[in-house]
């Protein structure tokens, strides 16, 4: 392992100085994608290359690494990367001494937190957590279920699982998993006890990283930015012509909470109306708006928005 870690280290200073680049951390696996993606809608395009940990990206200050989850927070602690996206509940695991930047929900599935849950097969006795005392428990969250159990004076057990959790249920007392929907829990025929703890993506950085004020500006820059697109997933934008006859009207329709910009049009009887609007909201909307006099009725998607 320490040789692994000398041998990404000596890559990554061949590649940049700490001067010169910032070194950001993306999590391979299975937030990998939806990642990508936040980043692209953010604006920054970062290409993958085949069997390869370095991908591009375009934006020379910055070099981008691929780690596992599990990682990234140690190596952000330890000054490898100087920033980097992973779970909290990684952070809280590893213990990592690290600044969180913002919070970013969004995942693989849904836009809601993952949840550790303390799971038995349907069939076992155990129907509450002190029937697990004595036992063993098998999870990848090793120091955060110790605690777990420590916190309620119970004597479990808690091994270090290799992945595929759930086929190791019935091996031992009890499995704590990660999921976001209970679907891999429910087709494995488990029954969930209680939560552990909930987890959302954090965009994290390196202490001394930003002490280092062009660093911290790129951090927070990078952070508002992915911020905005999260916040623009589920808006659109709404644009259309009215007449200035019918612009109370139309304006009534439109949500209480939104202020749309209003714009004069050559002909002063018409004026025209955007604004931005939850994707959900438009579909009940546009007809509406349709029927109280508003015409060449345009809507878009959004990369991001900007508080």
């Amino acid at each position: 392992m320490r040789r692994s870690l000398e041998i990404e280290r000596k890559t990554m200073t061949a590649d940049k100085t700490s001067e010169e680049k910032l070194v950001l951390g993306i999590p391979k696996g299975s937030l990998q994608d939806s990642t990508l993606d936040l980043f692209g809608r953010a604006g920054y395009e970062i290409i993958l290359s085949p069997r390869s940990y370095f991908p591009s990206i375009d934006d020379e200050q910055i070099s981008v690494i691929l780690f596992r989850a599990q990682e990234i927070s140690r190596y952000v602690a330890d000054g490898v990367l100087d920033a980097g996206l992973t779970g909290y509940d990684w952070v809280l695991e590893n213990g990592s001494d690290v600044v969180e930047i913002t919070e970013l929900v969004y995942s693989k599935q849904r836009t809601v937190p993952a949840r550790w849950v303390l799971a038995v097969p349907q069939e076992s006795a155990v129907q509450k957590v002190e029937d697990l005392s004595g036992g063993i428990v098998a999870t990848e969250l090793v120091s955060v279920t110790r605690k777990y159990f420590a916190d309620r004076n119970l004597d479990v057990k808690v091994e270090f699982s290799w992945g595929a959790t759930e086929v190791k249920a019935r091996l031992v007392d009890a499995i704590v998993d990660v999921t976001e929907t209970g679907s891999s829990l429910r087709a494995n025929k488990l029954r969930e006890l209680d939560t552990i703890m909930t987890s959302t993506p954090r965009f994290i950085a390196n202490n001394e990283a930003m002490a280092i004020d062009w660093k911290r500006r790129k951090i927070e820059n990078i952070a508002l930015l992915l911020q905005g697109a999260i916040d623009a997933r589920h808006k659109v934008g709404l644009k259309m012509n009215v007449p200035r006859a019918k612009l109370q009207e139309v304006s009534d329709l439109l949500p209480a909470e939104k202020s749309p910009t209003v714009s004069a049009l050559a002909d002063e009887n018409w004026v025209a109306i955007e604004v931005i609007i939850e994707e959900r909201v438009e579909r009940e909307i546009v007809p509406e708006l349709k029927r109280a006099g508003a015409t060449g009725i345009i809507t878009y998607p959004l990369n991001k928005v900007i508080p």
